[in-house]
């Protein structure tokens, strides 16, 4: 199970921290969801899951006001009697004289957000899905071609990061090299990312680590990428056939999603630069329905049939 730090939510949707003195110091967040409390301000609390951050928007507030004090101020202790991570008050709203105490007892911090829940929680919900997400790293090189995510892998030495030092001079972006950190966000997408140790980082043998943001700027360079293709480079094998016509589809599994695959055979003279261009081009134009290679086959077919009338 993965976790984010509370102070990184604070930071990341600059919330306001109602009772500072319950300190934030290593408490974690495990849920990729949020919840807004509402049969347990009625007091109903069976099946209420108490790990996901609690929201007060404008609905539940208006709820809390109308119910007497001592009724209210039992809900209330009940609701923060089951340790949840925090709870966040939308639009700004009025603290209720009772959260106070009950967030102190139960140690249970509180923020205010001016945003309105319909804007908010949407944004917390997919953070949260972000930073929550099934992860792997890999050896690779993560590239923004065109707009695709490239993802290109081989073994070590084969020419993966000369590749992309290739790319990023023709104008392309470097998400990773060597480690690509691979995030499931949902069941047909996932993000590729740099571990921060090494962001902006490539190595080339024989010369070393270069910095590519201060050597080519900041259009070089991107924090992350979806991963839409999959480039394995392998050493040219006189005994393998290869896919030369485009007709059977390969693919790469990764956290169990299928990553359309194409794999390339490395051969002098060959420019592996353009052949990456050319691959992510190619997939971009059957993401939006059109496959060449089809495309040829039908074109031939009926090349033939107008030859045999």
């Amino acid at each position: 199970m993965y976790t984010v730090l509370i102070e990184k939510l604070v930071e990341e949707f600059k919330l306001e921290n109602v009772i500072p003195d319950i300190s934030l110091a290593g408490r974690t967040i495990s849920s990729p969801f949020s919840n807004r409390p509402a049969l347990q301000l009625a007091g109903f609390f069976d099946y209420f899951e108490n790990e996901r951050i609690q929201i007060i928007g404008m609905v539940e507030y208006a709820y809390l006001k109308k119910l007497d004090d001592d009724f209210r101020e039992s809900v209330l202790r009940e609701l923060f009697s089951y340790g949840f991570p925090c709870m966040i008050i939308c639009r700004n709203l009025d603290v209720f004289p009772e959260i106070i105490p009950f967030a102190r007892e139960f140690n249970v911090p509180v923020f205010r957000t001016p945003y309105d829940e319909s804007d908010f929680v949407p944004d917390l919900n997919v953070w949260l899905r972000s930073e929550l997400a099934q992860r792997i790293t890999i050896h690779g090189v993560l590239i923004d071609i065109y707009g695709v995510g490239v993802l290109i892998i081989g073994d070590s030495g084969i020419g993966k990061s000369e590749t992309a030092l290739e790319l990023i001079k023709r104008g392309h972006r470097l998400v990773a090299d060597d480690a690509v950190e691979i995030k499931k966000v949902s069941h047909d997408q996932l993000i590729g990312t740099c571990p921060d140790i090494i962001r902006h980082f490539i190595e080339i043998r024989g010369i070393g680590v270069l910095n590519v943001k201060e050597l080519f700027g900041v259009g070089a360079v991107k924090k992350e990428q979806q991963i839409d293709l999959v480039i394995k480079l392998e050493m040219w094998d006189e005994s393998k056939t290869y896919n030369r016509f485009g007709m059977e589809d390969e693919y790469y599994e990764l956290l169990g999603n299928k990553i359309f695959c194409n794999s390339i055979p490395i051969r002098a003279g060959r420019n592996m630069a353009m052949i990456c261009e050319a691959a992510a081009i190619n997939r971009r134009q059957r993401l939006f329905g059109y496959n060449a290679a089809e495309a040829l086959n039908e074109r031939i077919i009926k090349n033939n049939n107008q030859n045999k009338i």
